[in-house]
């Protein structure tokens, strides 16, 4: 297995990085903040070149190449945000490029890819197919690929972020850093611990992605049997051989967060801090989200990524709204008469719900000749206001599902 970075390698890549790498934002975040009782901040990884931190890991992989190496060209495997930081790098250092996305993957970051000048191929529907593939694609033509965490020299370009966010915010007690293969999360925590080992790190992943607690339990990188995440920035289904080491020995904590939390985190950080990021970036968030009082002291929650397809924002947008409590769906039973929907509407109108659709059922084992269900979907102001609601209708005398 190939050792771990060293702090002289860390440091070598962080200077390298200069003037390469956006050195991104720090900012302070009241809201969260409010809930948890300490200071939090965010890292934004999502304002990066290629809108997230892949770029810092690929450029130093790529940036210490043979020349004989370059010439062959490199290969990749991404979900998308990888696959635009090895093109751009390659575009950069003047090496051919070309990248494997598994089926499915986000149109933005295929296009985003090819646009930094990569060769797009698409193949299988998981990561690890398109990694399978590009190491065959490697065999067969020589060129070097370029792995989306688990060498030494993208691990250090990851680490870069986690000496910023020890120059930016001197006082962190817990940095908070989303989690697919572990790229992100060994750097900054390598990074870290060499400084001050007494700072927390948290690594999150997606519920039905998490492949890290197996492993962790089992003391070996061991796959998922399957996956389902929106989440596809942090869908990995196999840690590496080097990124696992650095977990195992230097990150204090893994959590999970459902699609729910990441729907909720992604719909308040473009809320509160009008901060677009994909469903992997929110994932820290997520997790604050979840346990506020877990993270009372200086906290950095890591946005890692921003690039998510528009068409898939808007259903986020929708599920996060749902999750929060501020769409309402209800199926309510009146009398089938002249002036019943109205009076229902009235109601509704007077608890200030805002109807965005209703539609009528007529014939049904469960209702009555002289009834009718109407179906309602209602934009509320949060939790409370969808219980007041629901209160509301059932002393008017109404029959209420939810």
């Amino acid at each position: 297995m190939t050792a771990l970075p060293t702090p002289e390698d860390i440091s070598a890549a962080r200077q390298l990085l200069d003037g390469v790498a956006v050195l991104t934002p720090m900012e302070e975040s009241r809201w969260l903040s409010a809930l948890t009782g300490g200071p939090v901040s965010l890292k934004c990884e999502n304002l990066q070149r290629t809108g997230s931190f892949k770029a810092r890991g690929a450029y130093v992989r790529m940036h210490n190449l043979t020349a004989e190496e370059r010439a062959h060209g490199v290969v990749a495997a991404s979900a998308g945000n990888h696959a635009q930081g090895v093109a751009l790098a390659a575009q950069m250092l003047g090496i051919k490029a070309t990248v494997f996305m598994p089926e499915g993957a986000p149109i933005p970051k295929e296009k985003a890819t090819r646009g930094y000048g990569a060769d797009v191929v698409f193949h299988g529907q998981y990561l690890e197919h398109a990694l399978a593939k590009a190491r065959e694609f490697a065999a067969e033509t020589g060129a070097v690929l370029i792995h989306p965490f688990d060498h030494a020299d993208i691990v250090a370009g990851q680490a870069s972020c986690g000496l910023e966010i020890l120059e930016q915010s001197p006082d962190v007690e817990t940095v908070v850093v989303p989690t697919g293969g572990g790229g992100l999360l060994a750097g900054i925590a390598l990074a870290i611990k060499q400084q001050r080992p007494d700072v927390r790190v948290v690594g999150v992943q997606a519920e039905g992605a998490a492949a890290y607690p197996g492993s962790l339990a089992a003391g070996v990188p061991t796959p998922l049997e399957s996956m389902q995440t929106m989440a596809d920035g942090i869908a990995v289904g196999l840690p590496g051989d080097i990124t696992f080491a650095a977990v195992r020995d230097h990150v204090d904590e893994i959590l999970t967060v459902s699609e729910e939390s990441l729907s909720r985190a992604l719909v308040a950080l473009m809320e509160r801090a009008k901060m677009v990021v994909e469903p992997a970036g929110a994932a820290a968030v997520a997790a604050i989200l979840d346990d506020p009082e877990a993270f009372g002291e200086p906290t950095v929650a890591v946005l890692s990524g921003g690039n998510i397809d528009p068409l898939l924002l808007g259903k986020v947008i929708r599920h996060g709204m749902a999750a929060a409590g501020r769409y309402l769906y209800l199926r309510v039973t009146i009398p089938d008469r002249p002036g019943g929907l109205a009076l229902l509407l009235t109601e509704l109108g007077d608890a200030a719900a805002n109807i965005l659709e209703v539609s009528h059922e007529r014939i049904s084992a469960n209702l009555a000749l002289d009834e009718v269900e109407v179906r309602l979907q209602m934009e509320t102001r949060g939790e409370a206001h969808a219980q007041q609601v629901v209160s509301r209708l059932r002393a008017c005398g109404y029959r209420v599902e939810e």
